[in-house]
């Protein structure tokens, strides 16, 4: 048998204190959450109701099939910014139709759903998504184009937007847009770029220039509809292949344009029959410690997460700071990486790198569970080759061509965070804990190594060393380090693609396996030169 067991004691102090500090964290991300879905507040939210307009999860809501789910992305973007958080933008993957797709929305009630910094980055992480996963592109457009204070920001980057556009077209994936308001200037090419359009009447406004621009640039007298509403898009101009009587008519026209698409997944689907885990996910609160320097057992998780709690592991007495193995999750087959001990060793990352080798030979997705501290230093572990052996496993991930999807459970630090699949290597997903902490190093580390090198220059000048300075020092850095560390920081740096509830991470990641199966699952053929 080959069903995990579990040393997990539901009724013990550590796990009540475990799952206490992780319910705190959910509290504390539940109010950052609601920032995001507050848009722009009461009074903007009701100013738009009042025009008889639905919020962007309404259309959403209505454009998804009835009770699916919707998996929302990045909705703490721009966190910690000078911009409101969620970035004027909602963006996730849905089913329409039985079909999965992408799905963004601008948030009119946010500055008029206008783009800044983080709108521009996180609309890029929704186009990457569409095109690696060969997911069909929904928008649902409603924006006055780039927030022109931060034009300096968005305009050059933003170029990329219609260049996703034109290039998903030609990859036969294929892109929808769905124009409820203002689509002007720059986002008037959305519409312009997309496979199909439609337009709501007497809403969509879609031109290069408004009124005003047009009356400065050329003297030129025009009014909104004249210029670009729907019905003269739709009978003179010809960019609406579809006219919408109001909100609800266009969704409903943008299913049927889903529909008719005739999207089939490439390949075998999942298995039907997969029981679910023979374990609680209620418990996965009380598995990571509030302190990240406790050492927890990654099988716990993995026992909650995975059918039937059904694991087959890979070299378990070798490279045991590291656990791999083979399970099903949701139906879908996947190799698991994750940390046991934090540190990596030699042993750990020769082991992952034949792991990830066969996973590839198998065409069968990664997943990797994050908690470690990085690669082990030290003169015997120089001595003992640590850099090529962490470089071995480096290669194989970076060329690793099965779909690769992270979850940062504790800490995720230094280039143990690259070895684990961090967002350079572009995991076709990254989700993490409220637990989870990532950096070049933790805090104390970080701050001891700076006093470490400033006390050996004072040494060096024959300069005393002023130790009450440099404790005050350690402690700002201290917290700096702490502050940019944590999952609120890092999410809303779009560093993942939403904090999650531990109790939600086998449905999250059943979804995304859903995904990833849209395009086909292939194994690599070839390595960069593994160093012996």
């Amino acid at each position: 048998m080959t069903v995990l067991p579990t040393r997990l004691d539901p009724g013990g102090a550590e796990y009540t204190a475990h799952r206490e500090a992780m319910l705190a964290k959910l509290a504390d991300l539940d109010a950052e959450h609601a920032k995001a879905l507050a848009g722009g507040g009461p009074g903007y939210v009701e100013r738009h109701r009042g025009r008889g307009k639905l919020l962007a999860r309404e259309r959403i809501e209505l454009l998804v099939d009835e009770d699916s789910p919707f998996l929302e992305l990045s909705p703490l973007a721009a966190w910690g910014s000078e911009y409101p958080v969620g970035a004027a933008l909602v963006t996730g993957i849905g089913t329409v139709e039985g079909v999965e797709c992408v799905i963004t929305a601008n948030d009119p009630t946010v500055r008029g759903g206008a783009s800044n910094p983080w709108t521009l980055r996180k609309a890029l992480r929704a186009h990457e998504i569409a095109r690696v996963n060969r997911l069909p592109l929904v928008n649902l457009v409603e924006s006055g184009g780039a927030d022109l204070p931060s034009q300096k920001e968005v305009f050059i980057p933003g170029g990329a937007l219609f260049r996703d556009l034109t290039r998903l077209s030609a990859a036969g994936i294929p892109t929808v847009a769905v124009v409820f308001g203002n689509s002007t200037a720059g986002g008037a090419y959305v519409p312009g770029m997309s496979d199909h359009t439609v337009m709501v009447a007497e809403r969509a406004k879609v031109f290069l220039g408004g009124p005003p621009l047009v009356r400065m640039a050329t003297g030129e007298e025009a009014d909104d509809e004249s210029l670009g509403g729907a019905e003269m898009h739709a009978r003179t101009s010809g960019l609406a292949d579809h006219f919408a009587l109001d909100e609800p008519d266009a969704l409903r026209l943008a299913r049927r344009i889903v529909a008719r698409l005739d999207h089939r997944k490439p390949g075998p689907g999942p298995d039907l029959a997969a029981e679910p885990p023979k374990y609680a996910e209620e418990e996965l609160l009380g598995i990571v410690p509030g302190d990240l320097k406790v050492p927890f057992d990654p099988r716990e998780v993995i026992a909650r997460i995975v059918d039937g709690s059904d694991f087959d592991e890979f070299k378990p007495r070798y490279g045991t700071s590291l656990a791999t193995g083979w399970a099903r999750l949701h139906g879908y087959p996947v190799g698991i990486l994750a940390n046991a001990q934090g540190v990596l060793f030699s042993q750990e990352s020769q082991k992952a790198a034949q792991f990830i080798q066969l996973a590839n030979q198998r065409s069968v997705p990664l997943l990797f569970l994050h908690n470690t501290t990085g690669y082990m230093v030290g003169r015997d572990y120089e001595q003992g080759g640590i850099i090529k052996h962490g470089a071995m496993m480096i290669n194989a991930v970076a060329n690793s061509t099965v779909p690769h999807l992270s979850v940062l459970m504790g800490a995720s630090y230094g280039a143990g965070h690259y070895g684990m699949c961090g967002r350079a290597y572009e995991p076709r997903f990254l989700f993490a804990w409220p637990s989870a902490k990532s950096a070049v190093m933790g805090p104390q580390q970080l701050a001891g190594v700076l006093s470490i090198v400033a006390r050996q220059s004072a040494a060096a000048k024959g300069r005393p060393y002023d130790e009450e300075a440099d404790a005050a020092v350690r402690a700002v850095v201290e917290q700096q380090i702490e502050a940019e560390s944590l999952p609120a920081f890092l999410s809303g740096r779009l560093y993942d693609d939403g904090v999650i509830d531990p109790r939600d991470t086998r449905t999250v990641l059943g979804l995304c396996l859903s995904a990833v199966h849209n395009a086909p699952v292939e194994g690599a053929t070839g390595y960069g030169v593994f160093r012996m």
